[in-house]
């Protein structure tokens, strides 16, 4: 509903007349001194400041004791409403504003609030009712009629909303335009086409350079399956508006619709551009645009064309900034994107967004040390934020600096919201890691088993613990579970076939170790790389077969193993565990 009058008004008369001393208020209220205790309007004063000052609990108390002493006063009972629906006790509020008008039935802006209650209610019929009713007494306030159809559209009611609206049209001063625009949504509703199309001519000649009553028009032609008639529509709205942006983003719809790619291209493009919008409405606009190319290589070159123009008309825009840094990342185009981000935080650094999109870019082992200066920034901007000391984790990571890494992993999951339970999961999953690398096996365990809790089924998890399980020669049969489960998942996942080999000639099973490393393999024989030379290396030789291990630890070495043992064990041609 429009907003009404409330008791705001009635209540700031009181306070004026009683706290003024006046013996009957403009309500007609008696206010008579009381014998013994306080008088009913210094109690009314006192209860009118307690809700002006906002403490409606108070109020209502004071409202309370006032209503003891005089129990016949409508204002009271119309003020306790107000004061217990800001507490949101409707059942109250409701009880106390119909003995209001039970009181005083001719007050109407008892009757008002009373439809505002029921509207909180979300019993809108009801409330509708009421209004309608007000609307019949006070025919020379058309916002009772507007609202009493709100309410009846919102209840569904659609011929009562009809109604009220005629009667609001027929009103000498009414907004025509406002009312027409209600009829216009419940004949969509009612799927009421040609109702629909007169409404829509009708707010045209209304506003003939109102570019969306057209479009609103076009498209309901379109819808229809009337494209010829659309056409037609827009050619003589074009002639009248020729650079409304409403009009522009229609057509292009309508040339959407029909197929015509090349127009629609043209009035997208010239709508995105348009200078009287804003930045936001432009992106608004871009993105969904920039969407819709797919894989079309020639319209996507045109469309970061439209981006760059967007950019030389806001150059210290930093939301055009970022989403042009944005889209040069989906074209591949790394290293303009980051200088994209980079001018964005410069214009704005409150943006936590674009220094997650510029950290992000540096998550790269090479670009370690980036990551870490970037992030140590967005932390001093941002120290609640977990991503932010997470990703510094990471590139203290990929320094080396494991340490270093686990004091920040830890610190993110202190900050991290328990609502993203996946990123939570992929924190502890990576705390494991660093764990793992600095020998606290008890630490990595607990952390793994913590991932697994909330995410049992990410099989890169239930790899890497397995495989790190297997590395120590302990809980083989646990390792050997959690990594068929991974395969389960990813059944031809190379890293996956390796460690499930590993496992068995942990084992000791090695024919069925050596059947799953040459799985291994034969997924991808040209990116096979040292670790898996290595193994079926270690593999042949438990299985008797000596000249074929060194023959797979000469690989693994050509492919550059990091195992320090490989030149002995070429040497020695043994397996040293």
């Amino acid at each position: 509903m429009r907003k009404l009058r409330t008791g705001v008004l009635i209540a700031i008369i009181l306070f004026t007349a009683l706290c003024a001393g006046a013996q009957t208020d403009s309500l007609g209220m008696s206010l008579s001194a009381n014998s013994g205790g306080a008088e009913p309007g210094e109690i009314y004063c006192d209860a009118v400041k307690a809700e002006m000052l906002g403490n409606n609990k108070l109020a209502e108390d004071l409202f309370l004791q006032f209503l003891k002493l005089k129990p016949e006063e409508s204002a009271a009972y119309y003020e306790l409403s107000i004061v217990t629906d800001k507490q949101n006790k409707l059942d109250k509020a409701e009880v106390y504003i119909k003995k209001a008008i039970e009181l005083d039935g001719s007050n109407k802006w008892y009757k008002e609030f009373y439809a505002n209650v029921l509207a909180g209610r979300n019993r809108l019929a009801e409330a509708a009712d009421v209004m309608s009713g007000l609307a019949g007494t006070e025919r020379d306030n058309k916002d009772y009629l507007m609202n009493a159809a709100l309410l009846y559209q919102r209840a569904q009611r659609y011929p009562d909303a009809l109604r009220v609206l005629n009667k609001a049209l027929a009103l000498p001063d009414a907004d025509n335009e406002e009312a027409l625009i209600h009829k216009e949504q419940i004949f969509v509703k009612l799927n009421m086409l040609d109702s629909t199309a007169v409404v829509l001519n009708k707010l045209i000649d209304i506003d003939p350079k109102q570019g969306k009553y057209y479009v609103l028009l076009g498209e309901l032609y379109d819808n229809d399956h009337q494209p010829d008639k659309a056409m037609a529509l827009y050619e003589h709205a074009q002639a009248r508006i020729p650079e409304d942006p409403d009009l522009l983003i229609g057509m292009a719809q309508h040339y959407l619709k029909t197929g015509n790619l090349a127009q629609y291209d043209l009035y997208i493009r010239k709508t995105i551009i348009d200078r009287k919008l804003d930045a936001g409405t432009q992106l608004g606009l871009l993105v969904p645009y920039l969407q819709s190319l797919g894989n079309d290589t020639v319209r996507k070159k045109a469309g970061l064309v439209l981006v760059e123009e967007l950019v030389a008309q806001h150059p210290k825009d930093a939301q055009v900034l970022a989403v042009y840094g944005d889209i040069l990342n989906m074209n591949s185009e790394h290293s303009k994107a980051l200088e994209q981000y980079k001018k964005a935080i410069a214009v704005d650094p409150s943006r936590f967004l674009v220094w997650q999109q510029l950290l992000f870019s540096y998550t790269d082992k090479k670009e370690a040390d980036s990551l870490v200066f970037y992030s140590t920034k967005a932390i001093r901007l941002f120290p609640n934020q977990a991503l932010a000391h997470y990703l510094y984790g990471i590139g203290q990571m990929n320094k080396g600096d494991n340490n270093a890494a686990i004091a920040s992993f830890n610190r993110a999951i202190d900050l991290q919201p328990e609502d993203d339970r996946q990123f939570l999961a992929q924190m502890y999953t990576t705390l494991g890691d660093a764990y793992n690398t600095t020998k606290q096996y008890t630490l990595s365990d607990s952390s793994f088993e913590k991932a697994l809790r909330i995410n049992p089924d990410d099989a890169t998890l239930l790899n890497n613990y397995s495989y790190y399980l297997s590395e120590r020669g302990i809980r083989l049969a646990d390792a050997e579970r959690m990594s068929k489960r991974s395969l389960q998942l990813q059944p031809a996942q190379p890293t996956f076939l390796d460690t499930y080999a590993w496992i068995l000639y942990r084992e000791g099973k090695y024919d069925q170790a050596k059947e799953y490393e040459m799985k291994a393999f034969a997924a991808d024989p040209q990116n096979a790389d040292a670790t898996l030379y290595d193994h079926l290396g270690d593999i042949y030789y438990k299985a008797g077969d000596a000249g074929k291990a060194v023959d797979y630890w000469k690989k693994a070495k050509e492919k550059g193993s990091d195992n320090k043992q490989i030149d002995k064990k070429i040497q020695d041609r043994k397996v040293y565990e």
